[in-house]
């Protein structure tokens, strides 16, 4: 018998005991003793026994495979995402397959189908910022296939999502510069079509509002690639029209916060002196640059951890129809650091 090809019947015929046995003792099964559970686990391991995992999938129906799509890798916040999806998955038995589109919408419909070919049993999604209209999901859906979306909440009815509190985390954030003295704020905006973005444009709003500031529209910057140089550039350009110039600065990400200290040293202006600046997802980063970005911290481990919950719930509930809408809103956190606090 070869190594990486034994059976649970190989197992029993070596210890003279029946498969079931072997199968209830690889399990931890109650009602089956210690040793017996010693004896079939060290003949396992010596033989490199693995389950056949496309017979169990067979038996039971399922691959235990969950497809995950992000827009992309290197992003910190995915990143913990994708570590809290994995943490539950393999928990409770399941492997994770993992697509990124980089913001494309070509590559999110090939990853769908990629992830079809391989029978998984259910999808996470954050679509790319490409994406504005959705029948590649609703037509999973239609046949209930299970999937959640998270971060990103599709326009589109009876979805399952995990997001966090966009609003609360830009109001937050806003009103904490308004704290430190900084009256005349401008926003460094995301992607129109992306509903964080106008939740974190209207957090930013309703704080200038409730404090008695003036929403001033050419202070709402497009900044929908939420690059370091795009932001740069729009810093720059803003500067040159001359006129009055923001004393604040929140922008929609922590790529585009750095972006703009970048363009505001050039252009000679001090931090947090003359003007602070607040960003959002708290990256890595933020804590070692100079100086030390203040952020909106998203909970990414907390919410891979629940969308996974989620879907497991569907997956094992194959009845579940899409009548109605859930979404899960987990909390933000205000990070203060050096660069908004004069």
């Amino acid at each position: 018998m070869k190594l990486g090809q034994a059976t649970i019947k190989d197992i029993a015929r070596e210890l003279n005991v029946s498969s079931s046995t072997v199968s209830r003792a690889l399990k931890d099964y109650p009602g089956i003793s210690d040793e017996t559970k010693r004896k079939v686990k060290e003949l396992a391991e010596k033989l490199n026994y693995r389950p056949n995992a496309v017979a169990l999938s067979l038996r039971k129906s399922k691959s235990f495979t969950l497809g995950v799509i992000i827009p992309e890798v290197v992003h910190f916040f995915f990143s913990t995402v994708i570590s809290g999806i994995e943490e539950v998955a393999y928990a409770n038995g399941y492997n994770v397959i993992l697509c990124q589109t980089n913001e494309k919408l070509q590559r999110e419909l090939s990853s769908i189908d990629t992830m079809l070919a391989n029978q998984i049993d259910g999808l996470l999604v954050s679509f790319s910022k490409e994406t504005e209209e959705f029948s590649h999901f609703s037509k999973l859906m239609a046949q209930n296939f299970p999937i959640v979306f998270f971060d990103r909440v599709p326009e589109i009815e009876n979805t399952v999502n995990v997001t966090v509190n966009d609003f609360q985390g830009a109001y937050d954030a806003t009103k904490h510069l308004i704290s430190q003295g900084y009256t005349s704020i401008a926003h460094l905006a995301g992607p129109k079509n992306l509903t964080i973005s106008k939740k974190r444009m209207d957090g930013y709003q309703a704080a200038l509002k409730d404090h008695g500031l003036e929403i001033n529209p050419d202070w709402i910057l497009p900044c929908p690639m939420g690059t370091q140089e795009e932001s740069m550039k729009i810093i720059e350009k803003l500067f040159e029209k001359g006129g009055d110039f923001p004393n604040g600065f929140f922008a929609s990400n922590d790529i585009a916060a750095a972006g703009a200290m970048m363009a505001l040293k050039k252009l000679g202006f001090k931090i947090p002196k003359q003007v602070g600046v607040v960003g959002f997802s708290n990256w890595q980063f933020c804590s070692m640059i100079d100086p030390p970005l203040s952020t909106v911290a998203q909970p990414g481990f907390k919410m891979g951890e629940k969308a996974t919950q989620l879907l497991l719930e569907m997956i094992d509930n194959k009845e579940r129809s899409y009548d109605s809408t859930k979404t899960v809103v987990l909390e933000t956190e205000l990070l203060i650091r050096k660069s908004s606090v004069k």
